[in-house]
């Protein structure tokens, strides 16, 4: 992380960190391992509100420093939204046991609650990576999520029937080329939605945006800008 210490030993702060931050949070199955970076304004006004950050599956190597999860808090901090990334249960210093999707929601449901007590009233956004945007988006109107990103949605490996879809602006983008995901089949589940989100085929593209972080970084930012929360919004 840039510019980041190691002190992911220490207890949650209280406030927002104002710069890069390593620590445990008191999750349900114990400690959980987060990462917390404020939003870069580079002599604009801020955007105010928070982005948390899911990762990709605990039992095939995901964690929150995996490379297509960097890129996606690389580009809402760029935006300005301060962002949290967190392990699931059972990764890095997170305690507990991988739990098929359920604790890990659980887990999520923790952090927003941190992410809301040290910036309360602010809009939240939630954003996942394969499993992890599984975990998002089962979660996103239990969470009363602002905005969604789900990258290379895992459907057709994990139950999306019986999700319930979110009301505020989504984002999917998805790689045409997908070795783990089956293209086909996610863009198929999106045109029998009740919903419509904001679909990014990126062509030539592979599930781990093998040379295309970059492209997925401009087309986060591109389709999400328009859905900042201001300074002077209403939360």
């Amino acid at each position: 992380m840039r510019g980041m210490s190691d002190n992911s030993s220490h207890s949650a702060p209280s406030i927002f960190p104002g710069e890069a931050a390593g620590f445990l949070l008191s999750g349900p199955a114990g400690d959980l391992e987060a990462a917390s970076e404020p939003g870069e304004t580079k002599g604009k006004a801020p955007a105010v509100g928070i982005a948390v950050i899911c990762h990709p599956h605990p039992l095939h190597g995901g964690t929150m420093h995996n490379k297509v999860v960097t890129i996606i808090e690389r580009s809402l901090r760029e935006l300005g939204l301060d962002t949290v990334r967190f392990n699931f249960r059972g990764i890095g210093k997170s305690a507990g046991t991988f739990d098929e999707g359920e604790g890990e929601s659980d887990d999520l449901a923790a952090v927003v609650a941190w992410a809301r007590t040290v910036r309360p009233g602010v809009p939240l956004w939630l954003a996942g990576f394969s499993f992890g945007s599984y975990v998002a988006l089962r979660n996103a109107m239990r969470l009363d999520a602002d905005a969604l990103i789900t990258i290379a949605p895992p459907v057709g490996r994990w139950n999306f029937d019986a999700i319930e879809l979110p009301d505020c602006p989504w984002l999917v983008v998805q790689g045409e080329e997908d070795e783990v995901v089956d293209p086909q089949v996610v863009f198929e589940w999106i045109e029998n939605l009740d919903v419509s989100p904001h679909l990014v085929r990126m062509p030539e593209t592979s599930h781990f945006f093998h040379r295309r972080l970059m492209d997925l970084r401009g087309a986060i930012k591109n389709a999400m800008r328009p859905y900042l929360p201001k300074a002077n919004d209403p939360a």
